[in-house]
């Protein structure tokens, strides 16, 4: 099965505040001479159905081709808030999230993702400093589980999915690391290293 079959909504999240970034949207911030978000969609771009969710700038995303996703939620409540947006858009059976600040991500990403789906409702990313829980594919029909773990007042991300069944994708530091800073956006190296093998 290609991709192109895949049964898997795309999720970039993008909603954050940015404030080491003096308060910019992350998503348009250059990256190795690219905006992050067009970083982030490359991983994405075959997947019939691809949110974003964004709390602003959302007719700067929509100009991208892409549909937008909004928190019903004011202010910037975290990236637990987007992935509920996501799941009440999707159109697919899978949701696959990622964040919109980690350029290094391989290019294999939907693929290795979708292997390990069987008996796992949901597989996270992980990598040597452990889960990295917002870089993960999960059956929408654990929508209702990450509900009922907001509306109880959780917000972290590593633990909304709770028990359920889970399988672990290993990655480099490399892959995962976070645009969080203006110097990490300075030149590919900034995140620690060269892109991984294989980076577009």
């Amino acid at each position: 099965m290609t991709e192109q079959a895949l049964p898997i909504t795309g999720l970039v999240l993008a909603g954050g505040a940015g404030r080491r970034m003096g308060g910019q949207d992350k998503g348009f911030l250059l990256w190795a001479g690219t905006p992050l978000i067009a970083h982030a969609l490359r991983r994405l771009a075959r997947l019939p159905q691809i949110l974003v969710s964004a709390n602003r700038s959302q007719d700067r995303y929509r100009a991208l081709g892409v549909e937008v996703v909004g928190d019903d939620t004011p202010g910037y409540p975290g990236p637990l808030a987007g992935l509920r947006a996501g799941f009440r858009q999707a159109r697919e059976p899978w949701l696959l999230s990622v964040p919109v600040d980690t350029p290094c991500l391989p290019r294999d990403l939907v693929p290795r993702l979708w292997a390990l789906r069987q008996a796992a409702g949901v597989v996270v990313a992980r990598s040597p400093a452990g889960p990295e829980p917002l870089i993960c594919l999960a059956d929408a029909t654990l929508a209702g589980r990450l509900e009922a773990y907001w509306q109880a007042g959780g917000r972290r991300a590593q633990d909304w999915y709770g028990d359920a069944p889970c399988a672990w994708l290993m990655l480099t530091a490399a892959e995962v690391a976070n645009c969080n800073t203006p110097a990490d956006l300075c030149a590919p190296t900034a995140l620690g290293g060269e892109p991984p093998e294989g980076y577009e």
